[in-house]
């Protein structure tokens, strides 16, 4: 099991990618559109990569980490499921897992 203090901390970083992510996709534009010879877009590009730049780094949705729901297991991590790929057999095993079943040959 992940300590608490880890699965927290993933769920801090979630909403302050939340909070930041309107803000930031404005001000990426803004940055992408001052390629222009114009030198006010050149300057407001500027101003807006100034602004990117102090935001916090969690702020970012590169530093998330997806994390098992259950354990908190950062590897083995399925997708589709949401676990980790120790509790998905698990629970496949036990038939908690609606539409799965263990292969037997």
């Amino acid at each position: 099991m992940a300590k608490e203090s880890m699965k927290a901390r993933e769920v801090k970083r979630q909403k302050l990618v939340q909070k930041y992510a309107q803000r930031k996709a404005e001000l990426k534009k803004i940055v992408n559109e001052g390629n222009q010879p114009d030198d006010e877009k050149r300057a407001a590009a500027y101003e807006a990569a100034q602004a990117l730049q102090s935001m916090p780094k969690n702020a970012s949705y590169i530093r998330l980490h997806n994390r098992c729901s259950i354990t908190g297991r950062p590897k083995g991590y399925m997708r589709q499921f949401g676990i980790s790929r120790i509790q998905f057999r698990e629970m496949a095993s036990q038939g908690l897992i609606p539409g799965v079943k263990k292969a037997s040959w």
